[in-house]
């Protein structure tokens, strides 16, 4: 059973999102709290798997509740809930301050159910949540980053080109497989999971299979950690 604990300002989106959790045998949302204030303490009371934090909020907002609840659990040498964002994604800057904050991904409000319950279940497993929208900002940011620190970064295809010769300090190991380099220039282009299998023909476990080696390999805790290093190696479209 996954334990849940919901936070978000407005009560009808708690109420949404606690009765379209409820109908999965494997979801509890035990605890809700209505502003980042609340989530720290909830949080502490409860210890639940998975926290829906909302950004924008009253008393305290999302990212440092964030904050908070991992340093709170370092000090007491526990482990932390993964915390999934619920972002509309309005401004690029809370993007890249919860990801620093040590967000381990993010859901759109308006995601269909069937995306929520996996995402769910998705960063319970231990991966790191991106809907493809969050993915392309990624990658538009550090394109922007390294257009400023690089002008004559490789483009994609002379990187494919140069694959072996590429080495750990611009980002991309050297020991990749043909499949997992594959896997990697489509996590680049913002392909979840399931679109990765259909595209490449191979079933969602392997496909999983292969981004757990990718982040081994690259040395990275995460997925919005791979893109960033798959982007500075030349695996991302230079157009964002």
């Amino acid at each position: 059973m996954i334990t849940i604990v919901l936070v978000d300002d407005q009560p009808l989106l708690r109420s949404g999102f606690s009765m379209l959790l409820s109908t999965e045998p494997d979801l509890d949302v035990i605890g809700t709290a209505g502003d980042g204030q609340q989530a720290i303490d909830v949080v502490a009371q409860l210890q639940p798997d998975v926290v829906l934090m909302d950004v924008q909020m009253p008393v305290l907002d999302g990212i440092e509740a964030t904050r908070a609840i991992i340093a709170a659990a370092r000090a007491a040498r526990t482990t932390s809930p993964k915390i999934v964002m619920l972002t509309t994604f309005d401004r690029d800057d809370y993007l890249f301050d919860a990801l620093a904050a040590g967000a381990g991904g993010f859901l759109l409000k308006n995601a269909d159910a069937d995306h929520i319950v996996e995402g769910i279940r998705t960063v319970h497993s231990g991966h790191a949540l991106l809907a493809p929208e969050v993915t392309q900002r990624v990658i538009a940011a550090a394109h922007t980053n390294a257009a400023h620190t690089n002008a004559a970064a490789p483009s994609p295809a002379a990187a494919q080109r140069q694959i072996g010769a590429v080495s750990r300090a611009d980002g991309i190991p050297t020991n990749l497989t043909a499949r997992e380099t594959e896997v990697l220039r489509a996590m680049a282009n913002g392909l979840s999971n399931a679109e990765i299998a259909a595209a490449l023909f191979l079933s969602e476990a392997t496909v999983k299979t292969h981004v757990s080696n990718l982040l081994g390999k690259l040395g990275v805790r995460d997925r919005v950690q791979a893109v960033i290093a798959a982007y500075r190696g030349g695996f991302a479209p230079s157009n964002g």
